[in-house]
């Protein structure tokens, strides 16, 4: 039956990969993971499915899960990232592991929202059982080595710190719903949204001002000289103190030049309590890489456990990269009796070969010419020696 036009179409966000962009999309990947297991990092893999349960609680907007039903009529949904998940597997299946834990993956995600793709490839990492600021700059560091890797030249990281907002929500006493207002604003970076709401909230003049100005704060560590002056409050302080000790580890690492103070970040997910970063590349003008400090995240699995991790958004760079062309098989085997020819492929394929097949009946001349149209360099008569297509 001829499809419709709706059946030859593929769902708003999603994309069909070519074999070339799988290639660079493969290549990206595998350069990645292996720096991380370089830095000690294992690789796992949760389901794609899991029970809203599990996911939705920390999830911005509810509406942005892709839902199903199972056949009990419990409610499931595609993962929109992998740091819940793996919140799950690890207070589950990985109990009683011996901390701290060193995890990383490689894998899709989906989300329903208003954006270019809601499906696309994440590679990250998870450091599960670790409080120290140390933590916090060894992923910020392997966050950054992990996006040279890949041969971007023009890249810049943002670090931010959750409690210097939060202690000035403490200190100006705002209701739960203010406060969620806006750092949602804060976190989709919606300048005009920000300052109608802080201009109509009748909190007093100064902390308007500080609120309005802490997302073009950004710099060195001088900044965090001039925050302390802000409030004696102990929530700020500590959280800057313990910016500035992330952010001189990050000299140590060598990595401190590609990283700027940037107290305006407010990560989308409700389960980041402490420094949370993000990475810009040159020509995308959106995070490609995000990540932060989760240490309430694993008391809901009933495993109170601290943590941090970042994910890349691999599937959002593929464009950055040329295309590579694609190589044939190894050999092009043809001839006129098929058993010879099935045969011939098979001893070749045992000894490691990309064979490919002919289909049909070929002389020499025609065999020659597939191979030179599927990039193939070698043809092979059944029961002849391989000869190089010219």
């Amino acid at each position: 039956m001829l499809r419709t036009n709706l059946g030859q179409r593929i769902p708003e966000g999603m994309r069909d990969l070519l074999p070339e962009e799988i290639a660079v999309q493969e290549r990206l990947e595998t350069e990645v993971l292996t720096l991380f297991q370089h830095w000690s990092y294992q690789k796992v893999l949760p389901p794609t499915l899991e029970f809203t349960a599990c996911v939705q609680p920390d999830v911005e907007q509810v509406d942005s899960l892709y839902k199903f039903f199972d056949r009990e009529g419990r409610i499931l949904a595609l993962r929109p990232e992998l740091t819940i998940p793996i919140a799950r597997l690890v207070s589950t299946r990985m109990r009683g592991a011996n901390l701290p834990l060193r995890l990383c993956y490689g894998a899709d995600v989906f989300r329903n929202t208003a954006v270019r793709y809601r499906e696309f490839r994440q590679v990250g990492v998870e450091l599960i059982g670790a409080g120290q600021e140390l933590a916090d700059a060894e992923v910020i560091a392997l966050a950054t080595e992990a996006i040279a890797c890949l041969g971007i030249k023009n890249y810049q990281f943002n670090l931010g710190h959750m409690g210097i907002f939060s202690g000035l929500m403490l200190e100006a006493g705002v209701d739960e719903g203010f406060q969620a207002k806006l750092e949602e604003g804060l976190a989709r970076k919606d300048m005009v949204g920000v300052e109608r709401l802080v201009q109509t909230s009748g909190l007093p003049e100064r902390v308007q001002e500080l609120l309005l100005r802490l997302p073009h704060f950004h710099g060195g560590e001088e900044i965090l000289d001039e925050v302390l002056n802000w409030s004696t409050l102990p929530t700020i302080r500590e959280a800057v103190e313990s910016l500035r000790r992330i952010y001189r580890y990050l000299n140590d690492f060598g990595v401190q030049a590609n990283v700027s103070l940037d107290l305006g970040i407010l990560r989308g997910f409700s389960y980041y309590t402490g420094a949370v970063f993000e990475g810009y590349v040159a020509g995308i003008g959106f995070p490609v890489l995000e990540g932060g400090r989760y240490d309430a995240l694993y008391a809901d699995f009933g495993a109170a456990q601290a943590a941090t991790g970042f994910a890349i958004h691999l599937g959002s760079m593929l464009d950055l990269f040329p295309l590579p062309s694609i190589e044939g098989a190894d050999i092009l085997v043809y001839g006129s009796d098929n058993k010879q020819v099935i045969h011939q492929c098979q001893v070749l394929r045992a000894q490691g070969k990309k064979v490919e097949m002919a289909l049909e009946t070929m002389d020499e001349k025609a065999a020659q010419n597939l191979a030179s149209l599927k990039n193939i360099s070698e043809i092979k008569r059944a029961g002849e020696e391989v000869s190089e297509n010219a």
